[in-house]
């Protein structure tokens, strides 16, 4: 385990800024933070559980921002939150000992998949409406959002894409998607983030300075994404996207 420095705290503070503000307009922050941690010199697993800390915060305060501008559902939320907090349980055991590689290919596909998914945007044209929860409905999302515990579990890196993937088809604008992301981040981070405390996969100090950053990031964002609206953000998300599906590929 690596002694910090004031220099690696105060650039985790400010790399952690940058990712809590693309992890909660968009996804991918973390495609930031892990090599960075990587980079200080903790091992891959240490790094993928040292990182869970700042999302940790970074989506308590970004909830906390969404609730009280009241753009929140947390009916959908928590009803999306539950199987992804059973998938991630299964996919941090799989971090502990599973390489990445693959998985980081496979991102990159899906992330450009999401990608035409945005750019055609299903609520272009209509208005935004409250989700309906029909039994096929409420079965999809289930199934859905368990796979993408696993992976959130697993790996972290660039999970908001595929939850804003499972949520477009809902009648949700991109800022009531972003606030019910947040929220299912939280819950199924809270889990994966106790089985690498468990198996002493986590470095506390280089944690918290990186959570610092990330809450800060985390708060303007949310605030950021009201103000701004969906159009603006869809062009945040198309963004991000493309960046870091393009670095996926090329290593």
């Amino acid at each position: 385990m690596i002694d910090p420095s004031w220099f690696h705290m105060l650039l985790l503070v400010l790399i952690g800024g940058v990712a809590g503000i693309i992890n909660v307009l968009a996804g991918g922050g973390s495609l930031l933070t892990l090599p960075l941690l990587i980079f200080m010199g903790l091992p891959a697993a240490t790094a993928n559980g040292t990182n869970r800390i700042a999302i940790l915060v970074q989506n308590m305060f970004a909830i906390s921002g969404f609730h009280r501008q009241g753009v929140l559902s947390w009916r959908l939320a928590m009803l999306c939150a539950l199987p992804a907090i059973a998938g991630s349980y299964l996919g941090a055991r799989l971090a502990i000992r599973i390489d990445e590689t693959l998985f980081q290919r496979l991102l990159a596909g899906i992330m450009l998949g999401v990608l035409a998914l945005t750019l055609w945007d299903p609520l272009k044209g209509r208005k935004a409406e409250p989700p309906s929860f029909s039994p096929v409905r409420i079965a999809i999302l289930l199934a859905s959002f368990f796979v993408i515990g696993i992976y959130g579990g697993f790996v972290q890196a660039g999970v908001g894409f595929l939850i804003i993937a499972g949520l477009m088809f809902q009648g949700l604008d991109l800022v009531r998607t972003n606030a019910i992301k947040v929220t299912i981040v939280f819950f199924f981070t809270l889990v994966a983030l106790t089985v690498f405390v468990w198996h002493g996969q986590v470095n506390y100090q280089l944690g918290l300075s990186l959570a610092v950053g990330n809450a800060i990031g985390g708060w303007l964002a949310a605030h950021l994404a009201v103000k701004k609206g969906h159009a603006w953000i869809k062009r945040i998300v198309s963004l991000a996207i493309v960046l870091f599906a393009v670095k996926l590929l090329i290593g």
